[in-house]
């Protein structure tokens, strides 16, 4: 029976089998080469600490609100399947598919698992991969939405000088993009060194550790006292925030692309309060999208896609480690949940 890695506890990841069922005439069977999963918002689920366990989120009234008893979880332990992006080849196909052949390389979304039964009739989202593309890009095209999205809100224009806070896959894509749309300084934060190197191996211009610096007073360094045009804060965490506000310029926005958890000791006087800065909440699938109607998802996803295959965004050193399916358990927990610093986005090769 195909295997797939599944949630079956808070913090705890397990290898289990499950059933494939016969596919539909619109439908493609996957088997699955690599694999990848989130390291923000899957992560928050997986500890149990997600505000949709309990809670939904009601489009609505805009709200998150209990859940009623009649209510499914929104996270059911023992049979989530972790991951979220996926390359495999097609080993079947119903008799309704037209744009895919049997043997096709192609990415979609899902967990980690052996196969994939996925929709392949007018479904965007099944895309296909060519030989000549790396499957590092091809599973960052999550990630890359939601940097892409990142930078738009901050309105990065060329000349601007640029922060961004947090590299993971995420923050990673952000200053990638920042600099090929010719801001003047791309300034990246995180406290681990392998991250930085990374960043600044794929164009970044400084790299800044909080544990050793005042980040806020280097910004101001670096751009004669002024402070940096825009921030994009991936990290979550709410020092770097409080950085982020000290060292923007006057006027300048943060473009807020985490998914933060609930803070203690942010202090919104001091610069916060003097320097007329904006704080911009940025989610690429939120829709409708700042910028519409020119602008919606659809067409963000096409973009990343455009740029992930061509070559303008580079994930080969983002997608570490990689890992053998059948470790990708006691993986998941390290790299993703306890030893983070290990990782930038974890892999899985079957």
């Amino acid at each position: 029976m195909p295997r797939q890695l599944v949630a079956v506890a808070p913090r705890v990841a397990a290898i289990v089998e499950y059933e494939d069922r016969e596919i539909m005439p619109n439908e493609v069977k996957v088997k699955v080469e690599f694999a990848s999963p989130k390291h923000g918002t899957e992560l928050t689920d997986f500890r149990g600490q997600s505000p949709f366990i309990k809670e939904k989120y009601d489009p609505e009234w805009q709200l998150f609100l209990p859940r009623e008893d009649k209510d499914e979880q929104g996270v059911k332990f023992g049979e989530w399947n972790l991951g979220n992006q996926w390359v495999g080849r097609i080993i079947e196909k119903g008799a309704d598919v037209k744009d895919f052949e049997i043997g096709d390389r192609v990415c979609s979304y899902g967990g980690i698992r052996e196969t994939h039964i996925v929709n392949a009739v007018n479904n965007y989202r099944l895309r296909k991969v060519p030989e000549n593309v790396s499957w590092k890009n091809a599973v960052c095209y999550d990630p890359a939405q939601f940097a892409l999205g990142g930078v738009r809100d901050a309105n990065i224009r060329p000349g601007d000088r640029v922060a961004v806070f947090g590299l993971g896959a995420i923050g990673q894509i952000a200053a990638q993009i920042c600099k090929k749309l010719g801001a003047s300084l791309v300034v990246v934060v995180d406290p681990i060194e392998l991250r930085r190197n990374v960043a600044l191996k794929n164009g970044a211009d400084v790299a800044l550790d909080p544990n050793e610096v005042d980040v806020g007073f280097e910004l101001k360094k670096l751009t004669d006292k002024m402070g940096v045009d825009a921030v994009i804060e991936t990290s979550g965490h709410v020092s770097a925030l409080q950085h982020a506000l000290r060292g923007l310029a006057y006027g300048g926005t943060i473009s807020y692309v985490a998914f933060a958890k609930e803070f203690g000791g942010l202090n919104l006087g001091r610069e916060a309060h003097f320097n007329n800065g904006r704080i911009i909440f940025s989610r690429a699938c939120s829709e409708p999208n700042p910028d519409y109607p020119r602008w919606n998802r659809r067409r963000i996803e096409d973009v990343c896609w455009k740029m992930l295959m061509e070559g303008y965004l580079q994930c080969e050193d983002i997608v570490y480690p990689v890992v053998p399916f059948e470790e990708c358990a006691e993986a998941y927990m390290k790299f993703v949940d306890r030893e983070p610093h290990l990782s930038i986005k974890m892999g899985v090769k079957f």
